[in-house]
């Protein structure tokens, strides 16, 4: 698509949008003020847990991130002098400095606590050829799907994408998840199916995941695009329709619900309109999660989805929190790899924990409350604020 083209469309999105038929001036669609971040730098002895903490056992996530920020100046230094056989604990000690990270809430107030959950990389059963048993279908990006990178007309909207397709002479909403099934866009863009809709639907939600065939061999399936519409729990749905209450809103419980009620399952499904759309990698290492939106494979257990705007991709992280449904104390080294629809806000965290049912047990029931510290190079301006 050539710039002209793409420009045009941005126009007629941002037209779309506000309901204009045209303006003398193109204007910037309005953008929600972030919460403010504060970074309050701490001794390391007020860093909950980083005593208690096996800190070399992040050393291996943390040189991952450095195969991706080793070429950016705040980080050049420090990823030279990383190397496997380093004293993980004085390294960080002595060439980073943590800051606390809170969110003001006016009137000298400070709030430094956010929502923690938990994601991992699924195993499905599947198969290159639809059947009766295997029924659903997981799609390539299709190719009437529109990705329009806001920043080409407006430079302060950079890192936001609008998601659409042309009708007639205008960019409209992509397809929901209610409405897509069955368009022609989408023929010939199966890339497996797979023998349960729930699996499929959570595979979407965790981003990435595996797929195993009769003969035992296994891909995976990375994220490759979304359909641009927002993010909704069907958790939260189920509990606006009274089927539960939000404490019992965990993954487990909402297959059991599914299973027990499936003529509602299609229901239940639609309430969330995003729908993920995939690629096919092989998996060169299987100890390896996917990669994150850092572009380096996620490691379980020491990888962490984040919001980037108050946290930098690819920086350490301590994390204070709860095991998953429980006041045991979790507090580890983490790095921040990835990112996710739904990792909103400051001290919004995704923890990844790894391959497998086991990974999947704690995944789906973790919903804890939990601090973060940014750990930042010494002697470096902090991130814009």
């Amino acid at each position: 698509m050539t710039r002209v083209v793409r420009l045009a469309l941005l126009a007629l999105t941002l037209a779309f949008i506000h309901g204009c038929v045209s303006t003398p001036q193109q204007q910037p669609p309005p953008v929600a003020t972030p919460p403010k971040v504060l970074y309050e730098p701490v001794a390391w002895d007020k860093v909950d847990g980083w005593q208690q903490d096996q800190v070399q056992w992040a050393w291996d996530a943390f040189l991952k991130s450095c195969r991706a920020l080793a070429s950016k100046p705040e980080w050049s230094g420090v990823c030279a002098a990383a190397v496997p056989s380093t004293n993980a604990r004085q390294f960080f000690e002595t060439r980073f400095v943590p800051y606390r990270i809170v969110q003001s809430a006016g009137l000298d107030q400070v709030v430094d606590t956010g929502l923690i959950t938990g994601y991992y990389e699924p195993l499905l059963r599947g198969s290159r050829k639809p059947s009766a048993a295997f029924a659903v279908p997981l799609f390539a990006p299709p190719d009437d799907l529109l990705t329009i990178d806001l920043a080409e007309l407006f430079p302060e909207l950079k890192g936001k994408r609008l998601r659409g397709r042309v009708q007639g002479r205008k960019v409209v909403p992509y397809y929901t998840r209610a409405e897509i099934a069955g368009k022609p866009s989408l023929q010939g863009k199966e890339l497996v199916w797979v023998d349960n809709a729930v699996d499929a639907f959570f595979l979407e939600v965790q981003g990435s995941g595996r797929v195993q065939f009769a003969d035992g061999s296994v891909v995976r399936m990375a994220y490759a695009d979304q359909n641009g519409q927002p993010y909704r729990s069907i958790g939260r749905y189920l509990v606006d329709q009274g089927e539960m209450t939000l404490d019992q809103a965990s993954a487990q419980s909402i297959r059991r619900w599914v299973d027990e009620h499936p003529e509602r399952k299609q229901e239940v499904l639609n309430a969330n309109p995003s729908v993920v759309f995939f690629r096919e990698e092989k998996i060169e290492n299987p100890a390896e999660g996917p990669k994150g939106a850092l572009s380096v494979p996620l490691t379980g257990g020491r990888s962490l989805a984040v919001d980037p705007q108050f946290v930098p991709l690819g920086a350490p992280v301590f994390l204070a929190t709860t095991q998953p449904n429980s006041t045991e104390p979790l507090k580890r080294l983490v790095l921040a790899q990835d990112t996710g629809g739904a990792i909103r806000g400051v001290n919004r965290g995704d923890l990844f924990w790894g391959f497998g049912p086991a990974a999947g047990e704690s995944a789906g029931r973790m919903k804890q409350q939990g601090r973060m510290w940014l750990l930042w190079p010494k002697g470096l301006p902090l991130p814009p604020q």
